[in-house]
């Protein structure tokens, strides 16, 4: 017996009649004093049924709107490596990549930034982040703290923003206020700007150099924009700042080779990377990280051509760490 048949997930009349009125009311354009309908916040007749099933029934729904996600992304891969290569020429020039958000898509983009020193050895205040409601925001719910655009536009002003930098708003609706507010003060300083949002039309568009839309569609729950939504901009942001390392010599082949060895999960990482890279044994890769300080670009780079550490030092200096670079690969 197939899932749908054992729920029996055919239409209910909740369902048939929210299709209805999706057709019988098709979505107006904004006037004054009332806003668009947004798509993440409309209800789903796929689940309007959904409280009357158990738990396998409950997850398998959710499953398959989950489905629809990486579909939705897919579309709009062009405006990703767009937005990536202007991030890229930014921080090739030393400039930052910024994050901006609120709720769950301003802690995805601390997330995000958190991630990056650890895993691309990224340098203190290259990647930021900035969430409505500050520190405190990434623990608990300060919802109000998304409807002050001001405050948004203060972060920037703070932050001193300008041409060399990149900054990223994330907003499932594409309509909060503190998120607007950022975009506008850093498209008045000249930054790059790019806007992450699963709604379209939205005024993050006017605000934003690249627009990014994965349209999801509407919620499990109606307006419960931590799931598909929130899942479409994680998998966003992934390819962003992944994509943007990579093009900056943070890895070699699919190799975490700028990984920082700061514990023992990590050092054993390091030691597989080395181990992998120069077809070596664990324990001589140990040994050749030991006479490179640890430092995993210059053990593979020793490694491969037989230099001393200090001119794989000196190679890789004169790529900017380009690890295929300083091995006269293309």
């Amino acid at each position: 017996m197939s899932m749908a048949s054992r729920y029996n997930l055919a239409p209910a009349p909740i369902a048939l009649w929210l299709e209805e009125r999706a057709i019988a009311e098709p979505q107006m354009a904004p006037t004054e004093g009332h806003m668009q309908p947004l798509l993440t916040e409309e209800p789903n007749p796929a689940t309007a049924e959904i409280d009357t099933l158990d738990s396998l029934g409950i997850v398998h729904l959710i499953n398959q709107e989950d489905q629809r996600v990486a579909e939705a992304v897919a579309t709009e891969l062009e405006p990703i490596a767009a937005a990536v290569d202007g991030i890229v020429a930014r921080l090739e020039r030393g400039g930052r990549l910024i994050y901006v958000g609120t709720g769950t898509s301003g802690r995805l983009g601390v997330l995000d930034a958190a991630e990056c020193p650890p895993t691309f050895n990224t340098p203190p205040g290259q990647v930021v982040a900035c969430i409505a409601g500050g520190e405190r925001a990434f623990l608990h719910a300060v919802e109000g703290a998304e409807d002050d655009a001001q405050a948004g536009q203060d972060e920037i002003a703070a932050l001193d923003v300008g041409p060399g930098d990149a900054v990223v708003g994330i907003t499932a609706s594409g309509h909060t206020p503190y998120v607007l507010g950022a975009l506008r003060e850093a498209h008045r300083r000249g930054s790059f700007t790019v806007g992450l949002t699963c709604n379209r039309p939205a005024p993050l568009e006017e605000l934003s150099d690249v627009t990014i839309a994965p349209l999801v569609g509407p919620e499990v729950i109606a307006g419960s924009t931590r799931v598909k939504a929130g899942t479409a901009q994680k998998m966003v942001l992934n390819m962003l700042s992944t994509a943007t390392m990579i093009r900056l010599g943070k890895t070699y082949g699919n190799l975490m080779v700028d990984v920082q060895p700061t514990n023992a999960k990590l050092r054993q990482r390091a030691r597989r990377i080395v181990a992998l890279a120069c077809r070596l044994s664990m324990e001589e890769a140990a040994a050749l990280l030991v006479s490179c300080d640890g430092e995993t670009k210059t053990a593979i780079v020793a490694g491969l051509t037989g230099v001393t550490p200090d001119e794989a030092r000196r190679r890789l200096a004169r790529v900017r760490g380009r690890v295929r670079a300083a091995l006269g690969q293309k």
